[in-house]
């Protein structure tokens, strides 16, 4: 017989009972278990709970949240089910600057990374040979104060119309609106570089490298209307020295920004992302 893949990511009030409840569940459907992850939040109380099994023909996710359903109502809980066979579409978000959508778009032809590219949008056209020779749909949207709200509402009916669940901003120079962020919060990543200590503005490599740091990073986050400020979901950090030049600085952090992006992404498709307020819970392999 043939297996089924799903993940269930749920999140509740802790209570005694709530792991063995949910397993007899899974259990009674004909479901085993290949994977569990669980995570108590002692300052808030909340239960955090990941788990990756594998159905038997004839049981589907609808059939999944059937028989979770007494014990989610039971709890309180706020249960997700996924069903791994179905890839995961995504657009990407795209400047100038192009290597952590590269690095985006060989994960997935390489199958590192389960997810479709459904479109490619940019403020510049410079990106569009690459669309076309991927096939994917490419969208550029110049962006100016006075056509911002429509570019944005392009951007959502985008996501409806192609069913897009996440949103990459693979180093996309544009700041999205309050209205959008929140609209996208939760399903829409972002990668920054980070220092210590921080540096706004353009050429911020060159500003670090001004300053003498000894490291440079990158932070890939939710995205929020507190720019940069969203929970956090991956960070990498990479030792650099006196002897470096800006350009070396550049390369370093063009490096670290696709890997760090390119994981993000993988461990929210995944589902191994859980927003905890203004955290993440991470469940890693």
């Amino acid at each position: 017989m043939s297996a089924h893949h799903f993940v269930v990511t749920l999140t509740c009030e802790d209570r005694p009972g709530i792991v063995a409840a949910v397993t007899t569940e899974l259990a009674a459907a004909g479901a085993n278990i290949a994977e569990s992850n669980q995570f108590w939040d002692r300052t808030t109380n909340r239960f955090f709970l990941r788990i990756a099994l594998m159905a038997p023909d004839g049981v589907d996710r609808a059939a999944i949240e059937r028989a979770l359903r007494p014990t989610s109502q039971r709890f309180d809980m706020k249960v997700s089910v996924s069903d791994l066979s179905e890839r995961p579409k995504i657009i990407v978000m795209v400047s100038k600057s192009d290597h952590a959508m590269l690095h985006i778009l060989y994960q997935i032809r390489v199958g590192w990374l389960p997810a479709e590219v459904v479109a490619i949008v940019s403020n510049h056209e410079d990106s569009r040979q690459t669309a076309e020779i991927e096939g994917i749909p490419y969208h550029c949207w110049k962006v100016t104060k006075e056509n911002k709200a429509e570019q944005e509402s392009k951007l959502l009916a985008l996501v409806k119309e192609t069913g897009a669940e996440l949103v990459v901003l693979a180093r996309y120079m544009q700041i999205l609106s309050n209205e959008t962020s929140n609209r996208l919060f939760g399903s829409a990543i972002n990668i920054h570089h980070s220092f210590l200590p921080s540096f706004k503005g353009a050429r911020p490599y060159h500003q670090a490298h001004e300053r003498g740091v000894k490291l440079i990073g990158a932070t890939a986050h939710y995205v929020t209307p507190d720019l940069d400020e969203g929970p956090i979901i991956e960070q990498e950090t990479e030792r650099v020295t006196h002897a470096m030049t800006p350009d070396d600085f550049v390369a370093t952090g063009r490096d670290i920004e696709s890997r760090v992006l390119a994981r993000a992404v993988k461990l929210h498709l995944e589902r191994r992302v859980m927003l905890n307020g203004h955290k993440t819970v991470v469940f890693a392999k």
